[in-house]
C-alpha cells in the first residue's frame, strides 16, 4: 500500500468548485472531487500553521497546552511510527516554518525530507541593500517591515514560474512518485506554503481573471481590519484566486501521475489544508486576531481510499483532518494509533458516512475556545479582561523565530496524561489576540441557517449543551485546570 498527502496552507473552501464556487478557475479540484470523497463538515483544530502540523503527527489538540512550537520529546509522531514499522516516509515542502526555531523537530521524523527555499519572509537570499518598494504598493507591502523586505529580495531571485517554491516542491514530489511508483509501502507528503500570503503567482494565472494586475502591488494584506478601498479589496481577492488556480494546476500534475502510474488501485490520496484566510469578510483580513469564523475554521478536505468504492460523493460526518489524518494513515498501513491519540480513523466516514465524533474543539492558545457539532458553533471568550491564567507547557521552549518569553518565571510541574511520565515546564504565556473586540466575546452561531454568521443565535438551551460538549472535550484532552478558570467553566 502507498499514500500521498498533498497539503496546502490557507486554502479557502469557498474558492473551490466542489464547494459551490463558480468563478474560480480550479478544474483539477473538480476533477479530484469526481474521484475522491469530499468532506462537507471538515474543521480545523489548533491554529495556525505549526500547531496544526503538530496535530498531524500527534493526533491530539495542541492549543490548550501551548502555543506555536516544535514536536515535544513525549509526542507520538505518525510519520515516525510508519517509518519504524517499515513504511518509507518522505516529505518535500517549501513551508519555511519547518526550519525555524518553532518547527525544527518535525522533518527528522520522516525517513527523508527535502526543503525548497524562498516563500514569504524565508531568511534565504542575503542582501545588504534594502529593496525598493513599488510606488503602487498597498497595505502591508507599503512599508518595509522585515518580512516584506525579505520577500522582495526573495522574489528577485525567482523571475520565472519554474524558479519559485511551489513548482519546485511539486516537481520534487513528482520525481519521488516517478522513481518509486512500482515500489510498495511508502508515504509521500507534498506540502506547499501556497496559497498562504503573499499571493505571488505567475501572470498566466492572473490572466484567468478580469482585473488590472498592475493597478496596485497588493498581494499581502495585513492582519487587521479592512481599511482599503473596495477596488483594492477586490484586487487582493483576485490575486488570491490566481494563486489558487496555480495550486490547482500543480494538483493536476499529481492527478496525472496517479493516472500515468495506475496508482488509484493501491494508493491513498489525501488533499487538505490547515485553515482558511479572511479576504474582507466581516471586514477582516487574514486570521488569528479575529474569531475563527467559518471562512477560517470550515475547511476543504478530500480523500481517495483505494479500499473503498466510494468516489465522487460527499460526506456530512464531522471530521478534523489535523487530528484524523494520522489515525487514518496508521490504520491504512495496518498500525494502531497510540493511547494518547484522540483523532479518529476516517474509514467509517469514507465507506458509509458513519459518525466518528459528536463535536469538535478548535482554537488558538490564549484565545476563544470553540466547539461545533456541525450545526452550531459556540465561541467561548475569557471570563475576565486579564484573559488568565495562561501558560505554555513544554520541554521545548521555542516560538516561531526564537525562544519563549517568561523563562525566568518557569517552574516544573507534574506530567500530563500524554507526556509519558515526563514533568514539563510551566511558562507564563502571552496571548496573541487583541485586548478587546469580538475575539474576547462568548457567542453562539447556527451555521446551517446563518452560514455567513451575520446574527448570533440566542438560545440558552443550545448554549448549555454546547458548553457541556466543550467541557467534555477539554477534559478528554487533559486540559490544564487554569484553562477552565480562564474561560469561566466548571
Amino acid at each position: 500500500m502507498k499514500a500521498i498527502m498533498v497539503m496546502f496552507d490557507s486554502l479557502n473552501r469557498r474558492f473551490l468548485p466542489p464547494y459551490g464556487c463558480d468563478w474560480v478557475h480550479a478544474p483539477n479540484f473538480a476533477r479530484l472531487a469526481r474521484r475522491a470523497v469530499t468532506f462537507d463538515n471538515s474543521y480545523v483544530c489548533s491554529m495556525p500553521c505549526m500547531p496544526a502540523r503538530r496535530e498531524l503527527h500527534t493526533a491530539r489538540p495542541n492549543f490548550l497546552h501551548r502555543s506555536w512550537g516544535p514536536l515535544e520529546p513525549f509526542d507520538d509522531s505518525m510519520p515516525e511510527m510508519l517509518k519504524k514499522a517499515g513504511v518509507y516516509t518522505h516529505m518535500v515542502t517549501d513551508h519555511y516554518h519547518y526550519w525555524e526555531d518553532g518547527g525544527a523537530t518535525y522533518h527528522n521524523r520522516y525517513s527523508t525530507s527535502e526543503f525548497v527555499r524562498g516563500q514569504e519572509g524565508d531568511l534565504w537570499r542575503g542582501q545588504v541593500a534594502d529593496p525598493v518598494i513599488p510606488s503602487n504598493a498597498v497595505g502591508r507591502q507599503s512599508r518595509l517591515d522585515p518580512y516584506v523586505r525579505q520577500d522582495l529580495i526573495n522574489r528577485e531571485a525567482m523571475p520565472r514560474e519554474c524558479d519559485r517554491p511551489q513548482p519546485q516542491t511539486f516537481a520534487s514530489g513528482l520525481d519521488f512518485i516517478r522513481r518509486n511508483a512500482s515500489e510498495d509501502n511508502w508515504f509521500l507528503q507534498i506540502e506547499t506554503f501556497d496559497p498562504h500570503e503573499p499571493f505571488f503567482s505567475d501572470r498566466r494565472y492572473k490572466d484567468l481573471y478580469d482585473y488590472d494586475h498592475d493597478a496596485w502591488f497588493f498581494d499581502w494584506p495585513a492582519y487587521r481590519p479592512v481599511s482599503e478601498t473596495p477596488d483594492q479589496v477586490r484586487h487582493c481577492r483576485m490575486e488570491y484566486a490566481a494563486l489558487v488556480s496555480q495550486c490547482d494546476a500543480y494538483l493536476g500534475d499529481v492527478l496525472d501521475a496517479m493516472d500515468r502510474y495506475d496508482l488509484w488501485k493501491d494508493t491513498m490520496l489525501i488533499v487538505w489544508t490547515d485553515h482558511g484566510f479572511m479576504l474582507g469578510e466581516h471586514d477582516c483580513w487574514a486570521k488569528i486576531w479575529m474569531p475563527f469564523y467559518q471562512e477560517v475554521a470550515h475547511t476543504p478536505f478530500f480523500v481517495w481510499d483505494p479500499r473503498s468504492p466510494a468516489c465522487g460523493v460527499h460526506r456530512e460526518a464531522l471530521v478534523q483532518p489535523a487530528l484524523d489524518i494520522g489515525p487514518t494513515l496508521l490504520e491504512y498501513f495496518g498500525l494502531q494509533p497510540t493511547a494518547d491519540m484522540l483523532g479518529k480513523s476516517l474509514s467509517p466516514v469514507i465507506a458509509s458516512d458513519s459518525a466518528v465524533r459528536e463535536a469538535a474543539l478548535f482554537g488558538l492558545h490564549g484565545a476563544q475556545v470553540n466547539v461545533t457539532d456541525g450545526r452550531y458553533v459556540y465561541m467561548r471568550g475569557p471570563a475576565t479582561s486579564e484573559n488568565g491564567p495562561l501558560y505554555n507547557y513544554t520541554l521545548m521552549p521555542t516560538a516561531m523565530r526564537g525562544f519563549l518569553g517568561g523563562l525566568t518565571d518557569a517552574d516544573m510541574v507534574r506530567p500530563f496524561s500524554f507526556t509519558k511520565g515526563m514533568p514539563v515546564n510551566r511558562i507564563p504565556a502571552r496571548s496573541w489576540v487583541p485586548q478587546e473586540g469580538a475575539i474576547r466575546q462568548t457567542v453562539l452561531w447556527d451555521v446551517v441557517i446563518d452560514p455567513a454568521q451575520s446574527a448570533p443565535l440566542q438560545d440558552s438551551a443550545v448554549e448549555r449543551r454546547m458548553e457541556a460538549l466543550m467541557v467534555e472535550l477539554m477534559r478528554a484532552c487533559d486540559a490544564p485546570p487554569e484553562q477552565f478558570e480562564r474561560l469561566g467553566l466548571t
